[in-house]
């Protein structure tokens, strides 16, 4: 199963991916906003996920929330409207997940933004199955 263990700021979620023991890639998300649509990074805990091929949009591949409590549904797909895609800021996010190989504040705002974040979904759609479960949890102590 492939984990995001997450850490809390008043600002944004970070979080890191893994395989088994192996970090895969670091996660951005929106602060957590009582799963509030667009605005908030999504409950933790287990997500089946489906990678999806360029369209809607998208010229390039990524990866889909089959089903989201609480969140939109796309009418077409009737999937979740949640995302994994790539993101440097958050304001690049809409209670999706964005990843990149790196923290990095390039805004020098005092925000950790990420780096590499077109490398690190490629990474992930060549690493990882077509559809898998994710566990999202807040970073052991």
């Amino acid at each position: 199963m492939i984990r995001i263990e997450r850490v809390y700021l008043p600002t944004e979620t970070l979080g890191s991916m893994y395989d088994d023991e192996n970090l895969l890639v670091k996660t951005m998300e929106l602060p957590w906003l009582d799963n509030k649509n667009n605005i908030s990074c999504i409950p933790e805990g287990i997500y089946p996920i489906k990678k999806m091929p360029p369209g809607f949009g998208r010229k390039y591949w990524y990866f889909r929330f089959k089903f989201v409590k609480g969140r939109t549904i796309n009418p077409i797909l009737q999937m979740s409207s949640i995302l994994i895609h790539p993101a440097t800021y958050t304001r690049h996010l809409k209670g999706c997940i964005g990843v990149g190989k790196k923290f990095h504040d390039f805004d020098n705002d005092g925000v950790p933004d990420l780096d590499e974040s077109k490398l690190a979904l490629q990474f992930l759609v060549n690493t990882l199955p077509n559809e898998f479960d994710l566990h999202i949890i807040k970073k052991p102590e």
